[in-house]
């Protein structure tokens, strides 16, 4: 996406989250500009629907921002839009302005993500140094949507394949599996489906006895539900750390 205010976001984390803004008639007004709020200030027909998204790029020399989109069909309204953008079409955007690293320096990393999760853990994996030491864990739902560029010289990329993650995800039982190096400080990064997580947040604090400074768990949607509609029952299993 192209803007003048791309530039404004240059000191923001890359891989950290931002919303986006559309129109409220989502499916008829593509190309009308929504209303990006003054928080408190707008509502009725003018209120926009806001998702919560990454940013995986910024570019302030061509004032683009790049942010991923996880495409499942037409019903929902962002999915939508990314599907049928097209050149002068419009999307809010806003973000933090604040830098800070998304993980801890430490001995070994385990990074656990479903196909939400891909730009955060690319960013995460270009901005570890080539001496970091881990595995990556990511689940998407067929061969093409692997990151054949997602690498790292110090890190175990392991790729699963799920058809249906609204199903039940691979991506518990899998991490449960990884041979965590004995006495070696461990930090684990988890963002994925609302079950996914709240399974894995249940393991490392009760299985594995590890402090909540050791790892950061959060789902970005939970099954069968819109991200307004479960975004009350996602931060409050993120309090429950």
């Amino acid at each position: 996406m192209q803007g003048e205010g791309a530039r404004d976001f240059e000191q923001c984390t890359l891989g950290a989250n931002n919303k986006i803004f559309l129109h409220r008639h989502w499916s008829k007004h593509r190309i009308e500009e929504p209303v990006v709020p003054d928080w408190d200030t707008f509502h009725g027909e003018e209120k926009p629907l806001i998702r919560t998204y990454t940013h995986r790029a910024i570019d302030k020399e061509q004032n683009i921002i790049t942010i991923d989109f996880v495409f499942h069909g037409d019903e929902g309204p962002a999915s939508y839009w990314a599907h049928k953008a097209a050149p002068g079409d419009f999307l809010g955007v806003a973000m933090k302005l604040k830098s800070a690293p998304l993980v801890p320096e430490t001995d070994w990393y385990l990074l656990v993500g479903d196909a939400t999760a891909i730009p955060v853990l690319s960013c995460i994996l270009e901005a570890l140094p080539t001496t970091a030491k881990g595995k990556c864990i990511l689940e998407v739902a067929t061969v093409a949507d692997i990151h054949t560029d997602l690498r790292h010289e110090g890190i175990e990329i392991e790729w699963l394949i799920n058809p249906h993650p609204e199903q039940g995800s691979l991506l518990t039982e899998e991490a449960k599996k990884a041979a965590l190096p004995k006495g070696a400080m461990t930090f684990a990064y988890v963002a994925a489906e609302y079950r996914t997580v709240k399974e894995l947040r249940w393991y490392f604090r009760e299985e594995l006895g590890w402090t909540a400074k050791m790892f950061y768990a959060y789902s970005y949607w939970k099954a069968g539900m819109a991200e307004d509609l479960s975004v009350a029952d996602r931060q409050a299993e993120k309090r429950s750390e």
